[in-house]
């Protein structure tokens, strides 16, 4: 098995342990930052954006580590952060100097990856990760982040039954 083989299992280890843990769902969003942002040396920012209120398609900043961004609120859209949110479908960048809808948050990030979340067939969120390395994302990181978004699915409490 290679190195990064072995980073990912004990990855997908850590974040098991921290969705069967009690606590809530921001508390395990957390969890999942710090992990990925101190165990991936090239994952220089890590965060969440969550949909608040489903009717307005919107994007609300949720946990993140990383540098301080002014993208707190991200209409569908709009960005490759919205453009994840309104295709339903993981975005990968290895070069963000070639894209044009990008809501650029630093200058020192190169590329990106944006993994939807979604609960009962609605989109509820997304993991945004950002690298100042060029190309630095493989098959291995498009699967490990998109097992992640889809254990999350199952800790979203549907709207209907918040009331």
């Amino acid at each position: 098995m290679n190195e990064k083989k072995e980073l990912f299992a004990s990855i997908r280890s850590g974040i098991d342990r921290i969705l069967a843990a009690s606590g809530s769902l921001e508390r395990k969003l957390e969890g999942i930052t710090t992990l990925l942002a101190n165990e991936i040396e090239y994952y220089d920012w890590v965060g969440f954006y969550l949909v608040e209120d489903a009717d307005k398609e919107e994007l609300v900043l949720g946990p993140f580590i990383g540098a301080e961004t002014e993208h707190v609120r991200i209409p569908f859209g709009k960005g490759i952060c919205g453009q994840a949110a309104s295709s339903g479908e993981t975005i990968i960048i290895q070069d963000m100097s070639k894209v044009t809808n990008y809501l650029s948050c630093a200058t020192d990030v190169i590329s990106k990856i944006v993994v939807p979340i979604f609960s009962d067939g609605k989109i509820v969120g997304e993991l945004d990760i950002d690298s100042h390395e060029p190309g630095p994302f493989s098959w291995d990181d498009r699967e490990i982040l998109e097992y992640i978004c889809k254990r999350l699915s199952g800790e979203w409490i549907p709207a209907s039954d918040t009331v």
